[in-house]
C-alpha cells in the first residue's frame, strides 16, 4: 500500500554546540541514511548543489540547538532567533546590550532589538483575546523573529481596519507591522490523487506522523471513519481539535501497522524544533516532496472556517489535499500541515499535539 507517513532525515555527524559548519559534512552511516527524496527537492526548491543541502542540514541542526541553550540563558533579555542561510549561523536578537558578547561567545551573530521574545509573544496573546473583534479583512497574524515584530495580515487595500483592532486589542502599536497578503487562507482537503487516507470514504488528507497505535494528522480533517489509499478499511479519529488548533488524531486497526518510517523506508529520529529560516520540507499527497523555509513561528491564522493559534508559517508549496502532511527539518518532525494561500503554508507543531493526545513519536 502507498501511503503518505512519516518523512525522516538522520544529520550525517555530530556538531559541537555554536559550531555551525557550512562545509561538506561526513559521510552518512548505513543506519543514518538520508531520505532519497529530501536531498533533490532541496536542490530543486532552495537552488543547493547535493553538498550544500548536507551541509545546511548539519548547519541548522546544530543551529536549532544553539537556540535552545541561549534563549535559556539569555531569558528575559531573548529577542528571538533565526537561521542566517548566508552565513550558516543562527542570528540571535538580545535587548541587552550587555549580552552581545555573550551571544556571540556562543558561535552565533548578535543584534541588538527592540522587543524580547517574550513581549512579542505577549502581544500575540492580546491579539488572540480579542480575535472575535478583528475584521474580516485581517487573515491572522504572528511573530516575525527576523523583523523584532507581530505581522498582523491583512487582505490588500485593507490596511485601514487595523487600527481599530488594535486599539481594541490593547497592544503597544510599535510591536505590531501590517503586512498585506496576497489572498485570505483556506483549509487543504479533498483533492482527488496521490498519497492518502479518506474520511467517511469521501475527502480526502494526508497522513502526518505514526504514533504509538496510530497517526497524527490534521485536525479540520476529520473526525470520521477512516479508510487507506486502498480504500482497506484503517481505524477512526479518536481525536479532533480544530479550530483553535489543528490537530488530529487516528486509530488504526490491527490490519495496520505504525511505522517510523515514510514508504521508501527513510526513518525519523525525533522533534526538535527548527531554528525560523532554517529550510523544511514536507510530503503531501496531492504536490509530494516539497521544500521551503521556516518563516515565523506562533502564527495566528483566521481561516473561514475558524482561526487557529501558534502554527508555524513556511514558503513551501503545498494544495488541497496535503491537509495533515509531515514538515521535517533534516530528520526532525516539526508538524503537520493546515492550509495557507498561493505564498504562505501553515502547519501545527507537531510536539503540542503529541502532548495533547498523549502520544508519542514511532521512531525508525
Amino acid at each position: 500500500m502507498k501511503i503518505t507517513k512519516l518523512l525522516g532525515v538522520a544529520a550525517t555527524a555530530a556538531l559541537a554546540t555554536g559550531a555551525l559548519v557550512t562545509g561538506t559534512p561526513a559521510a552518512a552511516s548505513s543506519d543514518t541514511l538520508l531520505n532519497q527524496e529530501m536531498v533533490p527537492a532541496l536542490q530543486r526548491d532552495l537552488g543547493l548543489t547535493a553538498g550544500q543541502a548536507l551541509a545546511r542540514i548539519q548547519s541548522e541542526t546544530a543551529a536549532g540547538t544553539l537556540e535552545q541553550s541561549l534563549a535559556s540563558a539569555l531569558a528575559g533579555s531573548f529577542g528571538g532567533a533565526s537561521y542566517n542561510e548566508a552565513t550558516g549561523k543562527l542570528r540571535v536578537g538580545v535587548t541587552d546590550a550587555a549580552k552581545l558578547s555573550q551571544v556571540l561567545a556562543s558561535g552565533a551573530e548578535a543584534e541588538l532589538v527592540r522587543f524580547s521574545a517574550a513581549q512579542l509573544d505577549s502581544t500575540v496573546d492580546k491579539l488572540n483575546a480579542g480575535e472575535r473583534a478583528a475584521d474580516g479583512a485581517i487573515t491572522g497574524w504572528g511573530v516575525d523573529t527576523k523583523a523584532n515584530r507581530v505581522a498582523l495580515n491583512v487582505l490588500p487595500g485593507k490596511s485601514g481596519v487595523v487600527d481599530s483592532y488594535l486599539e481594541k486589542s490593547g497592544v503597544d502599536k510599535t510591536a505590531v507591522s501590517v503586512v498585506e497578503t496576497t489572498s485570505a487562507p483556506t483549509l487543504k482537503y479533498d483533492v482527488r490523487g496521490g498519497d492518502a487516507y479518506y474520511i467517511n470514504n469521501s475527502s480526502r488528507c494526508s497522513i502526518g506522523f505514526s504514533v504509538n497505535g496510530g497517526f497524527l494528522t490534521a485536525g479540520h480533517c476529520g473526525p470520521g471513519t477512516v479508510t487507506g489509499s486502498n480504500r482497506v478499511a484503517m481505524g477512526s479519529f479518536a481525536r479532533v481539535s480544530f479550530p483553535t488548533n489543528d490537530y488530529g488524531h487516528v486509530r488504526v486497526n490491527s490490519n495496520w501497522v505504525p511505522r517510523g518510517v515514510i514508504n521508501n523506508g527513510t526513518r525519523v529520529s525525533g522533534s526538535n524544533v527548527a531554528a525560523t529560516g532554517a529550510s523544511v520540507c514536507k510530503s503531501g499527497s496531492t504536490t509530494g516532496w516539497t521544500c521551503g523555509t521556516v518563516g515565523a513561528k506562533n502564527q495566528t491564522v483566521r481561516y473561514a472556517e475558524g482561526t487557529v493559534y501558534g502554527m508555524t508559517a513556511t514558503n513551501v508549496r503545498s494544495q488541497a489535499g496535503d491537509s495533515g502532511g509531515s514538515f521535517i527539518a533534516g530528520n526532525q518532525a516539526q508538524g503537520m500541515l493546515s492550509g495557507g494561500n498561493s505564498s504562505v503554508t501553515y502547519f501545527f507543531p507537531v510536539r503540542p499535539a503529541l502532548s495533547a493526545t498523549g502520544t508519542t513519536l514511532v521512531l525508525g
